[in-house]
């Protein structure tokens, strides 16, 4: 085993101990938090001096006194395309629209209010200490889902509930997480977010909601399930899932992402009454639509500028 695979090994290891922070008192979270941050970022500064001096290792040096062959032919040009994830976020976006979504674009940068505050994160909750979560030097904060823009939908179409309408907002836009990547994970993807406020939001909306877009994206009759989870943003909340569409042989079930009535909290803070008013939030990737879509088996391909990958489509 090369070094570089041995510093890999520990790498994947000590990511294993991330899952040990929700088992440890809230006082202790933090801490922990940080010590293993620290451990990581050592490993991630190994494996890329390693793989630098590797590198360089394996190029071959450059005649510049070579004459240059003019009569050579010229590599093959080729005519520019739409990125395969910016096809499929087109069609996300074109879907909400037709049900009658307006559309809000994330932002790529953001803060600690909207990323944490507005989201009712509890000050101590391990998200905040950056195990899963990039920041500047500035302290300003690459999102790491697209539910940094709740509060903003929600301040900018509340008028809509004072006239007796509805606020229904579509959010896509690009993530950045602070993960391994690997076949099923990636450091950067996209993300699409809805959220939904009225009088009488409920969760059989929400599953309703759900329901007709992945049928609609996939253009066949799917049945969905749901099974419980945890956001802070969300209570009650649940992690929702689709059987396979009929491309990946339609048996069995996969998780697509995370919904729940959103948390009276988060709607304090946007200026909204929750007594009056009732919301619910929903969000998956994008990336991994497309990929089922297309029966990808490595979602790394998309950010891989492959040409050979991007001719396909």
């Amino acid at each position: 085993m090369s070094d570089i695979e041995k510093l890999r090994a520990e790498l994947k290891a000590l990511g294993a101990e991330y899952a040990k922070i929700k088992t440890l008192p809230p006082e202790d979270r933090g801490k922990f938090g940080r010590e293993l941050n620290a451990k990581k970022q050592q490993l991630l500064s190994r494996i890329a001096h390693a793989e630098a001096e590797a590198e360089s290792a394996n190029v071959a040096p450059i005649d510049i006194s070579a004459p240059c062959a003019i009569n050579s032919p010229l590599p093959r040009l080729l005519h520019g395309t739409k990125h395969p994830l910016m096809v499929e976020l087109d069609h996300v976006v074109a879907i909400y629209s037709d049900m009658g979504f307006d559309v809000m674009e994330s932002c790529q940068l953001d803060d600690e209010f909207h990323m944490f505050d507005s989201l009712n994160f509890p000050q101590a909750h391990p998200a905040r200490d950056g195990y899963d979560t990039f920041r500047t030097t500035e302290n300003f904060i690459p999102p790491a889902h697209t539910s940094t823009m709740q509060h903003r939908a929600l301040k900018k179409y509340q008028h809509k509930l004072t006239s007796g309408g509805q606020i229904a907002v579509g959010i896509p836009g690009r993530v950045f997480r602070n993960e391994d990547a690997d076949a099923t994970h990636e450091h950067t993807f996209y993300q699409c977010e809805g959220v939904l406020v009225s009088e009488d939001a409920n969760m059989g909306q929400l599953f309703g909601v759900l329901k007709r877009f992945f049928e609609l994206y996939y253009g066949q009759k799917l049945n969905i399930k749901t099974q419980p989870g945890y956001f802070p943003f969300t209570e009650p909340s649940a992690e929702f899932l689709i059987e396979k569409p009929a491309s990946l042989g339609g048996k069995g079930w996969l998780e697509m992402g995370g919904c729940g009535m959103i948390h009276p909290n988060v709607l304090k803070m946007a200026g909204i009454d929750p007594q009056q008013y009732h919301g619910f939030a929903w969000g998956g990737g994008i990336d991994r639509l497309a990929m089922l879509k297309y029966g990808l088996s490595d979602v790394r391909y998309f950010e891989s500028g492959k040409l050979d990958f991007l001719e396909e489509f």
